[in-house]
C-alpha cells in the first residue's frame, strides 16, 4: 500500500508540476510587423534632362538637349497619369538653322512593377526657328526605370506632325530620346 500511495503521489507531483511549468512558458507577445519596401513612388513632381534626336523622312537627323518638368497622380492602382512640359534645344547641320521645339505632353501609364512605368504620351507644342514658329503634334510612348530612391531614367519615342504642313504624312518627324529625372 506504501508503494502504490507513494507512486500516486509521485505522479501526481509530476503533472502538478508540469502543468505549472508549461503555463510558465506562454508568454504573450505582440508578433513583429514584417517590413516591406514601399518601393519607387511614380507620385508627384519630376524634372530632369533629356538628350537624343529628331529623325525625318528625308534622313536629315538632328540632335537636341532639353529639360523637362512634369507631374504624376497614381489614379488606382496600378495606373498613373501625368502632365509634362518638354522644351529642347535642336541643333541642326552645316547649312541649317538650330531651332527650338517646345511640347505640352499628357501621359497616361501604367507600373509594371515598382521600379518600371510603362507610359502612352500624346500633346501639342511649337517648333521655332528663324523667328518663324508653328504648331505641332505629339504621339508615342516610353518607359521610366527607377534606380534610386529619387532617380529615374526614361527612353521615349515621339512621333511628330505639323499642323500646318498639307502633307498627307501623319507624322513628319520621330523624336527620339533617353532621359535622367529626379522625383521631389
Amino acid at each position: 500500500m506504501f508503494v502504490r500511495s507513494l507512486s500516486l503521489g509521485v505522479a501526481a507531483v509530476a503533472l502538478l508540476s508540469s502543468g505549472a511549468m508549461a503555463a510558465d512558458l506562454i508568454i504573450p507577445t505582440t508578433p513583429q510587423p514584417i517590413y516591406e519596401s514601399a518601393g519607387f513612388s511614380w507620385d508627384g513632381l519630376y524634372a530632369g534632362v533629356e538628350a537624343g534626336g529628331l529623325f525625318n523622312d528625308t534622313d536629315d537627323t538632328r540632335g537636341l538637349i532639353g529639360a523637362v518638368v512634369g507631374v504624376n497622380f497614381t489614379v488606382a492602382d496600378p495606373i498613373v497619369i501625368g502632365l509634362e512640359l518638354q522644351g529642347d534645344y535642336v541643333f541642326e547641320g552645316d547649312n541649317t538653322t538650330d531651332a527650338g521645339l517646345f511640347l505640352a505632353l499628357g501621359h497616361v501609364g501604367a507600373v509594371v512593377t515598382d521600379q518600371v512605368l510603362v507610359y502612352a504620351a500624346g500633346g501639342f507644342g511649337a517648333i521655332t526657328a528663324n523667328g518663324d514658329s508653328s504648331g505641332v503634334y505629339a504621339l508615342g510612348a516610353g518607359v521610366d526605370f527607377a534606380v534610386t530612391d529619387n532617380v529615374s531614367v526614361r527612353g521615349e519615342i515621339l512621333g511628330l506632325g505639323n499642323f500646318d504642313d498639307a502633307n498627307d504624312d501623319f507624322f513628319d518627324a520621330a523624336k527620339a530620346t533617353v532621359g535622367v529625372f529626379y522625383h521631389f
